[in-house]
């Protein structure tokens, strides 16, 4: 609930920061450079040329990125240097009010920017959406990688050693007695008993 909170709170602040940013860039933009560092030079500010083309640059780009949520800490921080050129080179020593010129409208800027740098500028906007895709994607990878180094190993089963050849093997017949005494003459020394002499 207190992010929530927090969350809206954010997305107003920038949006009413960024408005008020967009303003005075597109003001100093509608006027000119060469006006606008003219007006710099009369009021003492240094490098005027280099002053105006960052005011305008800052506070027009800066003021969208407050409204639309993106880069903000990186917007705020330009914006906040662009205050505290302004308090220390015109609003300074003309007292708090704005009225007199003084460095009542400039301070509540730069204070306003320093806390978004601080904190953020909440998750509506691009930069929560984007920081809760990575987040979401990382917590993804951090899950799967747990449930591997928690997966049981992979057994792997020895092959199963061929089997024997059981099938009966047919039994060769048995020599003829004709066969086999032929076979007796060839081998022996001697013929056989069942031959006669010759004269």
């Amino acid at each position: 609930m207190q992010r929530n909170l927090f969350d809206l709170a954010a997305l107003i602040s920038r949006v009413a920061i960024g408005v008020i940013f967009v303003t005075h860039g597109w003001q100093k933009m509608q006027i000119g450079v060469p006006i606008t560092a003219a007006a710099f030079n009369q009021m003492g500010i240094p490098l005027p040329q280099l002053s105006a083309g960052f005011a305008i640059l800052v506070e027009t780009i800066g003021g969208v990125l407050l409204i639309i949520g993106l880069l903000v800490r990186l917007a705020a921080l330009g914006l906040l240097i662009d205050m505290l050129g302004a308090i220390i080179f015109v609003h300074g020593a003309r007292g708090i009010l704005v009225q007199s010129g003084g460095w009542e409208l400039a301070g509540a800027l730069a204070v306003a920017c320093l806390l978004l740098l601080a904190v953020g500028g909440g998750r509506i906007g691009i930069d929560g959406i984007l920081h809760g895709s990575y987040r979401r994607r990382a917590e993804r990878r951090a899950a799967e990688k747990d449930l591997a180094g928690h997966a049981p190993p992979t057994s792997i089963r020895p092959e199963a050693a061929p089997e024997a050849d059981t099938a009966p093997r047919p039994v060769q017949p048995a020599a003829r007695d004709g066969e086999m005494r032929n076979i007796d003459d060839i081998v022996a020394d001697e013929p056989s008993r069942g031959r006669s002499p010759s004269a």
